[in-house]
């Protein structure tokens, strides 16, 4: 099995460490640790394996499921990995809606087939008749990311549910990555309260700005989640019992954390919606904290902008080419808006420099 480079996180690993703001980064700001009780008593694994039976039901509740047909994971990319490792295998095949997160083609295409149903900006919607048609018989899960990364596009319901049934007609899941979810104002239910066949997967990492916990889950019927269970034996065993610890605080604050980043997502995306104007850049508004943004002309692509701003302004921004989108680069303002600011007026001194 061979896996492609993860074109995105070598990017970040080439430039982030050294540069001074970071415009790239896709969850909202992260929070102090010092606002939760970081003692859960002896750190041994977490018993039983698959997370805490109380706090998975508590979890699937908000699915209208069982606690065993819920996971705790180490993230959501690891809640991904697994339900690719439980779906999917030689000679199987997977459709997956795209751009998005790479991890999302590259896991299921390294060892299955698929096929990718392309968005078209500027509005970046979602066909469910074209899924149909890319749906062959060794069909069996379709991969779609709500809210979008990087477009921050929001499929609607009926554009989700309309993937979910003619998937489910042909006994195929649909694997829905919701974990930007929290921060849209009306979310849209979830994938794995459609039906039998509907999975979801998510984490505290984006919304709640919770990142460093690691912490997040999959959420599908006991066939998905028992065969995920069993991968995850072989991968960290159980999740960690702080990130359990404080996972549960935070979700006892549920209301107050995502009320504080949702504020901040649309303060923070007003000074961006302003900013591309001033400059003449396009995007589609997004749900979440990324935004998918027309390269400036005189630059040959994403790579190109994104490689100068980065060298004379010490600013991150990441190359749509890391999503297969080379006319675009992709904006994260889920940070505090000071910094913000002092990114925007970084690229924007950039800006008239070089166009």
């Amino acid at each position: 099995m061979n896996v492609e480079p993860f074109t995105l996180e070598r990017w970040f690993a080439d430039h982030e460490h050294e540069a001074d703001l970071m415009l790239a980064e896709s969850g909202i700001r992260s929070l102090p640790a010092e606002q939760f009780d970081l003692d859960p008593g002896e750190l041994d694994y977490v018993i039983p394996t698959n997370g805490d039976p109380e706090f998975r039901q508590r979890v699937a509740d908000r699915y209208g499921r069982d606690a065993d047909e819920l996971l705790f994971t180490v993230g959501c990319q690891e809640a991904n990995f697994l339900a690719f490792l439980s779906l999917l295998g030689a000679g199987d095949h997977a459709v997956v809606v795209t751009p998005t997160y790479q991890s999302l083609h590259a896991v299921p295409d390294a060892f299955a087939d698929v096929t990718r149903v392309e968005l078209e900006p500027p509005e970046w919607r979602l066909d469910p008749d074209a899924v149909a048609e890319a749906m062959t018989p060794d069909t069996r899960v379709v991969v779609v990311n709500n809210p979008n990364n990087p477009t921050g596009r929001y499929h609607p319901e009926e554009t989700v549910r309309a993937v979910y049934e003619h998937a489910a007609d042909r006994g195929v899941y649909l694997l829905c990555d919701e974990v930007y979810r929290g921060l849209a104002e009306e979310p849209v239910p979830p994938a794995a309260s459609f039906g039998e066949y509907g999975v979801s997967t998510s984490s505290v990492t984006k919304a709640y700005g919770l990142a460093g916990l690691r912490f997040g889950w999959l959420c599908g019927p006991p066939e998905v989640t028992s065969a995920a269970w069993n991968w995850k034996d072989y991968t960290t065993i159980s999740p960690p019992l702080v990130s359990q610890h404080v996972a549960r605080q935070a979700l006892d604050r549920e209301d107050e954390l995502l009320a504080d980043s949702r504020a901040l997502a649309a303060r923070n995306r007003a000074l961006v919606a302003e900013f591309l104007d001033e400059h003449g850049l396009e995007w589609h508004e997004p749900v979440g904290v990324n935004g998918f943004v027309t390269v400036p002309e005189g630059f040959a692509g994403g790579r190109s902008f994104c490689g100068r701003l980065v060298r004379e302004e010490s600013v991150v921004l990441a190359p749509g080419e890391a999503f297969g989108v080379p006319d675009r680069f992709r904006i994260g303002f889920g940070l505090r808006t000071e910094r913000l600011e002092e990114g925007l007026s970084r690229v924007g001194a950039f800006l008239e420099r070089h166009t």
